[in-house]
């Protein structure tokens, strides 16, 4: 398989992954009643399981690494804790399609920007009339598909 293409698997199963993951949060925050409960549970699970993904491929020494890096760089955590407390409290409250409809018109508009001047080490892409207009067409079903 052809590295594009192994790279765009992964990456696609990770975006089929985000609504499951938005709707089994938000089910969990509902059913527990207290959506930080819920998110905390979750990263105890999210940590063991990276834990253990970590020590099969032998990962553990490059964690002696991690507190001589820029703390900036860790803000990457605070912003998947602020992303698994928003949609646990925000979907069944505005309905997932809703919530992810808004999330995924966040990243069109973040990784553009991030693309853009390949921002926090990223590889510059430029957004060019064609790609802008590619997104513009994203956007656009998106907020089609959330039409009633």
């Amino acid at each position: 398989m052809p590295e594009t293409l192994r790279y765009a698997s992964v990456m696609l199963l990770a975006g089929i992954g985000i609504p499951i993951l938005a709707a089994l949060n938000a089910r969990l925050g509902a059913r527990i009643g207290a959506p930080a409960a819920a998110a905390t549970v979750l990263f105890a699970v999210a940590l063991a399981s990276a834990a253990l993904v970590m020590v099969a491929t032998r990962g553990t020494a490059a964690l002696s690494a991690a507190p001589g890096q820029p703390k900036h760089l860790f803000l990457g955590g605070v912003l998947v804790a602020f992303y698994v407390l928003s949609i646990t409290w925000v979907a069944p409250r505005f309905g997932l399609g809703n919530a992810i409809t808004c999330v995924l018109l966040g990243q069109l508009l973040s990784a553009a920007v991030i693309d853009q001047w390949g921002l926090m080490g990223a590889i510059v892409r430029e957004v060019t009339p064609v790609r802008a207009a590619g997104l513009a067409i994203m956007a656009i079903g998106v907020v089609l598909t959330q039409r009633g």
